[in-house]
């Protein structure tokens, strides 16, 4: 029997889901620094939609000051990458994607302030509610770490931010062009940033233009191209054929994916108490039950996804993703 759009439209999203959840994984094998690791993965990634015609089409019909725009959200792109590779190295590949998971509570709270609209007395109860599980993550992890949860939680606070001013600005151009503008604007910004980061942060420090090792740049490699360009091109596809729901409920089992390679692979599990995975069972309930919530009280149409994804970038970060 024939596989229907919609089933490999859901085989789809959830590879790309566990492709996002290993880039936690490749952010702890790469033993280049934040700073490098972000820049890095970046440029090549900019490098790469380069050689697609379709970006320079859509460079030469953006607008100026769309594109300022596009590039401002790209400083805030760039700023939570180095943030939640940071806290990768400060802390571990569990704790950074477990703090990403915050990012829709605090998507919540500002959502309503960037795009201009009441604020919903559930998006208080969200916030409220995960609390308690920030509580036992912080208590379930090693003193040591406790620094990386700080800047896990900062970038999860700025997905939050570029993810809720894409909302306004993301159906108005194309969405590789979007990507290819934020990305740059990025490479650009941690460019000018990298002297400053020495006395502001010195655990993301590192030198930019040090070529990576072979073992490093294979693993950037697999980063830019396997676990950025290919999700991205394939929930391109799938959010054709997917309801908001669907995508969001897929989406946010990325740390539960990010979570379980870490103990496969990493070991993790070992530096980590029972308190901490009480902590996340905790946060993944509320964040689940959000969609479950909204759904609910106003149902979305399946021919225009609303999703809320870091990876997503320029793409589907909120937008109709239909064109």
């Amino acid at each position: 029997m024939p596989m229907t759009d919609h089933a490999r439209a859901q085989l789809q999203i959830h590879f790309c889901v566990l492709l996002w959840g290993f880039t936690a994984i490749l952010g702890k094998l790469i033993t280049l620094p934040a700073l490098p690791l972000v820049w890095w993965r970046m440029l090549l990634v900019v490098v790469a939609l380069a050689l697609v015609p379709r970006v320079w089409r859509g460079l030469r019909a953006l607008p100026p000051r769309l594109a300022l725009a596009y590039a401002g959200i790209g400083v805030l792109v760039a700023l939570h990458w180095l943030t939640f590779y940071g806290a990768i190295k400060l802390a571990n590949a569990s704790v950074a994607a477990t703090c990403i998971a915050l990012a829709p509570v605090f998507t919540a709270v500002i959502e309503p302030w960037a795009a201009k609209r009441p604020f919903r007395p559930r998006e208080l109860l969200l916030g409220v509610a995960v609390l308690p599980g920030v509580a036992l993550v912080v208590g379930g992890v090693p003193d040591g770490m406790r620094l990386g949860v700080a800047v896990g939680a900062l970038s999860a606070l700025l997905v939050a931010i570029f993810g809720s001013f894409n909302k306004r600005l993301v159906e108005h151009a194309d969405p590789l062009t979007v990507t290819a503008v934020e990305l740059g604007a990025g490479t650009v910004a941690l460019t000018a940033l990298a002297p400053l980061l020495v006395l502001w942060m010195p655990a993301f420090d590192g030198q930019l233009l040090a070529l990576p090792g072979p073992r490093d740049g294979t693993l950037l490699l697999v980063l830019a191209l396997g676990c950025t360009l290919l999700p991205f091109a394939l929930s391109l596809v799938a959010l054709r054929h997917l309801s908001a729901y669907t995508v969001q409920l897929a989406t946010n089992l990325e740390p539960v994916y990010a979570i379980v390679l870490a103990a496969v692979l990493l070991g993790e599990q070992r530096e980590l108490t029972t308190l901490f995975y009480l902590g996340v069972a905790l946060i993944l309930g509320v964040v689940f039950l959000d969609p479950l919530l909204a759904r609910r009280q106003r149902p979305v149409p399946a021919s225009a996804p609303e999703v809320q994804h870091p990876e997503m970038l320029g793409t589907s970060e909120a937008k109709q993703m239909v064109d």
